[in-house]
């Protein structure tokens, strides 16, 4: 949430840079697009061109989303032809890359049709920028803008190429979710951008950070879907923490599952305000904030054990974990470690410089075996991971072969024994997963997410892992394609989505989390202090698994009450109500959770049979017993002698529960074999089908 984003800090360098190299160079007119047009078809499939060198900087597009280009030399354009036949945009796409030598430098791409609108934008600052659109035959006008240029010159081309294909959907039934959303009462309730969220496996507490203020929530799964029970626990000096939500910048919170120990840091500039609880929030301890130096932005706090190879490994205090802490400067990020618990934190090491990496990075997140990743959104031109084996003491930046730079941070999540999951959105603007078993040295291939629902616009990507074999991906997305971030033209619906994978990344399947309640109406803008109204929910939003493996998704809602019906009400010119941000969490209420051993269970158990002879008639008394995790709704059980039926009932029980059914029948003479059986037809699936008879002889 802070007020320019990294990407424009990080260009204001870049700028800065720029007019140094213009005072000391000879001005001198930059060269057109060489060649000025090109085609493209389907016989002839790629064109090239170039531009610059540019010294002047070009940032007009900051004012209204597209650049002025009236000044000489301010753009540089490029006559694009396509030419292709009926039905090919089936399986292909126009792919645009714009590239540079000197990744401090940045280029902007605009797209435009023949009557001068804009069909598409890439407009970070990542290198290359790259342009994904449907090749449709026309005349299109490529315009390079150099919003950093360093005397940088650029190349470019445009490919008509075959569309990656998506791996089919997992077979899997998705998990089912719950919306529980902040009381209205609560300070910050609606006012939840950039939200993050943890859980405390030893209490079994929701920490949730919306702004300066922190929330419990305890979830009670005696019922279906589980009831919530909200306090505001947020720090201050009344409860030990003086600097607690005073001021911010930025908010984050992290909560060590392990441990229970939350962090709750309000940026402050050059640091951050942050204090630490034991108890989910029923009282605070005051911390450093973070290392010297660290960054100005974008700040993350994350822990987990401390890594076999480190220097020094052991902590200094009782507190068993280390806890990191990075931010955004605006030429490199800063990580320092604490080794007290949080409570002090060593100085800031540069993880990568712009010569590695120009893009955001997302949340820090630690493996069991103590290797820290920081996830990067824009590694020239992939996104990557940034990782420690030894505690902090240095860094490694391991692209991810594949993938691509947009504006949202990636996110990583790790299995129980360290299978690495990445989630991100690409250039095409669609969600995607990859996997790694090495650490980051190596990675499978990207896979869509979303593909059920036609997602084409996706922002905000959230991982979390839980199993080695299972994890989910969280994201903000819609199925509506074009500019997302148009504030005037775009007419998306927006809802929040959960991709989960139960088989280690080769299948996924997606739940709509929000089906009925719209999270966006509009426009999203990515863009810092660029943006307008559509930026109600900044920059990202966060997940989390509890102890039994439900997924817990925080995001802010930014269409609420009247717009949730109204498809009038947009973001970017509607009511406050379609430009909220209302802090929510999206839990797992029904399907598979991210660890095994709390599957759902059906299993009907046949616990008893006692069966007497009543003067010429038997009487049994059968017990069963729902040991499963389920509530079995409607099953038979039956008796039967001598294989004979004689009696028959239906039955219903919830899981842990034991009932005892009476059957009574006029019995003749001689031996008798009695046999119970729970569920006879078979039409319950169960866990164990082994323990559904019992039998018992009885002589008369």
């Amino acid at each position: 949430m802070f007020p320019a984003s990294t990407r424009r800090a990080t260009r204001a360098l870049a700028l800065a840079i720029g007019a140094v190299t213009a005072a000391t160079l000879a001005i001198t007119a930059a060269q057109a697009s060489t060649p000025e047009e090109g085609s493209v078809s389907d016989t002839g499939t790629v064109t090239s061109w170039g531009g610059g060198p540019f010294v002047a900087a070009n940032v007009t597009a900051q004012v209204n989303g597209t650049p002025d280009c009236s000044v000489p030399q301010s753009c540089d354009d490029f006559t694009l032809h396509v030419s292709t036949p009926a039905g090919y945009d089936t399986g292909h796409e126009l792919k645009i890359d714009v590239s540079w030598t000197n990744s401090a430098a940045d280029f902007d791409v605009y797209v435009l049709d023949a009557s001068g609108n804009l069909v598409g934008t890439a407009a970070s600052s990542a290198d290359p920028e790259e342009v994904v659109l449907p090749p449709t035959t026309g005349t299109y006008t490529v315009r390079v803008v150099p919003f950093a240029p360093l005397g940088e010159s650029y190349s470019a081309t445009a490919a008509l190429v075959a569309t990656p294909a998506d791996s089919p959907p997992g077979t899997d039934t998705p998990p089912g979710f719950h919306n529980y959303t902040a009381p209205s009462s609560f300070t910050d309730a609606n006012n939840a951008g950039e939200p993050s969220i943890g859980t405390n496996w030893k209490s079994d507490a929701t920490l949730f950070q919306s702004y300066l203020s922190t929330y419990k929530v305890d979830f009670d799964d005696s019922v279906s879907p589980a009831r919530a029970a909200w306090s505001d626990v947020s720090a201050t000096a009344s409860n030990g923490c003086p600097q607690g939500g005073t001021t911010s910048l930025d908010p984050i919170l992290f909560t060590d599952h392990a441990t229970g120990r939350t962090f709750e840091s309000q940026l402050s500039g050059q640091d951050s305000l942050t204090c630490w609880t034991d108890d989910d929030g029923a009282t605070w301890f005051p911390s450093q904030g973070g290392g010297i130096p660290s960054g100005v932005d974008h700040q993350t706090i994350g822990g987990g054990p401390f890594s076999a190879g480190g220097v020094g490994a052991l902590p200094t205090s009782t507190y068993p974990n280390a806890v990191y802490y990075c931010s955004q400067d605006i030429a490199t990020a800063f990580c320092a470690t604490s080794r007290d618990g949080g409570t002090t934190f060593g100085p800031g090491v540069s993880t990568y410089s712009l010569l590695d990496c120009g893009g955001l990075h997302g949340h820090v997140k630690v493996a069991p075996d103590g290797t820290a990743y920081l996830p990067n959104k824009g590694c020239g031109n992939n996104a990557a991971v940034v990782t420690s084996t030894d505690d902090g003491s240095s860094w490694t930046v391991h692209k991810v072969p594949g993938s691509s730079t947009s504006d949202a941070d990636p996110s990583v999540g790790i299995g129980a024994n360290g299978t690495t999951y990445f989630g991100y959105v690409g250039s095409d603007g669609r969600p995607a997963v990859a996997v790694s078993h090495d650490r980051g040295e190596t990675w499978s291939t990207p896979q869509h997410v979303g593909t059920e629902f036609g997602i084409n616009n996706a922002v905000f990507p959230a991982m979390v892992a839980g199993d080695d074999d299972r994890a989910a991906l969280a994201f903000i997305g819609t199925p509506t394609d074009g500019n997302y971030q148009d504030a005037a033209n775009f007419d998306g619906v927006w809802h929040l989505y959960v991709a989960t994978t139960y088989d280690g990344g080769k299948t996924w399947q997606t739940s709509d989390a929000t089906p009925n309640d719209p999270v966006q109406r509009g426009s999203i803008c990515t863009g810092g202090t660029t943006c307008g109204s559509d930026r109600n929910l900044l920059d990202f939003i966060d997940a989390t698994v509890d102890r039994t493996g439900h997924i817990e998704v925080a995001y802010a809602d930014g269409c609420i009450k009247t717009c949730v019906t109204d498809a009038s009400e947009t973001s970017g010119a509607g009511p406050a109500d379609a430009q909220a941000a209302y802090a929510t969490i999206a839990r797992q209420s029904s399907g598979m959770p991210l660890f095994s051993q709390y599957d759902p269970t059906t299993n009907l158990t046949l616990s008893s049979l006692n069966v007497s002879d009543q003067s010429g008639q038997f009487v049994a008394k059968v017990g069963v017993t729902n040991s499963g995790n389920q509530p079995v709704d409607a099953f038979d059980v039956q008796v039967l002698d001598n294989r004979k039926p004689v009696g028959d009932v239906g039955t219903s029980l919830d899981p842990g529960r034991s009932t005892t059914l009476t059957f009574r029948w006029k019995a003749t003479g001689g031996g008798h074999t009695v046999t119970a059986v729970v569920d006879p037809l078979n039409l319950v699936t169960e866990s164990d089908e082994s323990d559904n008879k019992q039998v018992q002889v009885v002589t008369q």
